[in-house]
């Protein structure tokens, strides 16, 4: 998935949680809706493609892997 398809993924969210590393970055995509450079700078990896894995759980969108975060989701 590009750009786009991937802002279309996250507008239909309403929260997002992307990991990498240890670190990760939670978005409350109703309340604090992010600009879409801001959106495509966690969500893509360095090739342009959204990043794996990508999970949708409900109205939540999990990019990559973080365990604490998948226990806070799942």
């Amino acid at each position: 998935m590009g750009k786009a398809e991937a802002l279309k993924l996250a507008a239909q969210a309403d929260e997002l949680y992307v990991s990498k590393g240890t670190k990760v970055v939670h978005f409350d995509l109703k309340k604090d809706k992010p600009d879409a450079d801001t959106l495509a700078g966690v969500m893509l990896g360095p090739t342009g493609n959204l990043r794996a894995p990508t999970l949708i759980v409900g109205k939540k969108l999990l990019i990559g892997f973080n365990e604490d975060a998948y226990k806070k989701v799942l």
